[in-house]
């Protein structure tokens, strides 16, 4: 009976994992022709007919991207301004967090609304805004420009995120803490920050992805100085409209995808259980 049973479920699950399949396909495609161009030779890239192999890989598209002087300094700008955007952004979130979580204060309902709001606006509609006011500030062609729009727009959705795993933790267990004589910033950084920590690796992807991929503020706040321009930046110097330089900016893409891959290939079990306990609350 279990075996008929399980014949008949067997068509259901193999179809659910032709679906998986073909959907993973279709996402890592794009992935696959970024890759398979930035090998292949200036001949094959422009050639009117495609072909998704090459029979002559060629590192002469990396060879550009290297070879450029500024490079080496918009990849270390990136790194920057994502690893200080992915750790302010956590720390803060996880004190605005356990905050909105486990203190009651006036208003506290409208700033959790205002967190949502706060993700319904788009960015594109917030770039001037933010022009004019970092030019007031006189952040115009700094990182600073870049880090602190960053921080702003990671936190709504992290502090949301992250009142799933804070409230998770027992009060009981906060209250035992108390007896056995832990004050609150013990208890806060040594027992309720490392049982969030998977809450933090979660949300932490959203903003590094975020700050790593930009290139609208990139390009907005950054006028003059190109020094303090960012990775994705590097990609102009490579796309001009009368003569393209396909082969660099597939390169260019690639060598920026690694980063991101490695990241994730670090948080990856954090990351997994973060979005589970997401889920699960």
């Amino acid at each position: 009976m279990n075996l008929a049973r399980a014949w008949v479920r067997r068509p259901g699950r193999l179809a659910a994992e032709a679906s998986a399949l073909a959907v993973a396909v279709v996402v890592a495609f794009p992935l696959y022709w970024m890759v398979l161009s930035a090998f292949k030779p200036a001949g094959e890239i422009e050639s009117t007919k495609p072909r998704p192999w090459t029979t002559s890989p060629s590192l002469d598209s990396f060879r550009r991207v290297f070879q450029q002087q500024e490079f080496g300094r918009y990849f270390l700008n990136s790194l920057i301004v994502a690893a200080t955007v992915v750790i302010a952004s956590a720390l803060i979130a996880f004190l605005a967090a356990t905050a909105v979580t486990r203190f009651r204060f006036r208003f506290r309902t409208t700033l959790l609304i205002l967190f949502l709001v706060a993700q319904m606006v788009p960015v594109e509609a917030l770039t001037i805004p933010l022009f004019f006011l970092m030019r007031d500030f006189g952040q115009l062609n700094t990182l600073g420009s870049l880090i602190l729009p960053h921080i702003a727009f990671s936190l709504p959705f992290a502090v949301w995120m992250l009142r799933g795993f804070v409230k998770a933790v027992p009060e009981a267990l906060e209250e035992a803490a108390f007896i056995d004589g832990a004050s609150r910033a013990r208890f806060l950084w040594q027992i309720l920050f490392p049982l969030v920590f998977p809450g933090l690796v979660a949300t932490s992807v959203f903003s590094f992805i975020s700050a790593w991929n930009d290139f609208l503020f990139a390009k907005s706040f950054i006028i003059s100085d190109t020094s303090q321009s960012t990775l994705p930046m590097a990609l102009l110097v490579f796309y001009k409209p009368d003569d393209p330089d396909w082969g660099g900016v597939m390169a260019a893409s690639t060598v920026m995808t690694i980063p991101v891959l490695v990241f994730f290939v670090l948080v990856q079990r954090r990351l997994v259980s973060g979005l589970g306990g997401a889920v699960k609350d």
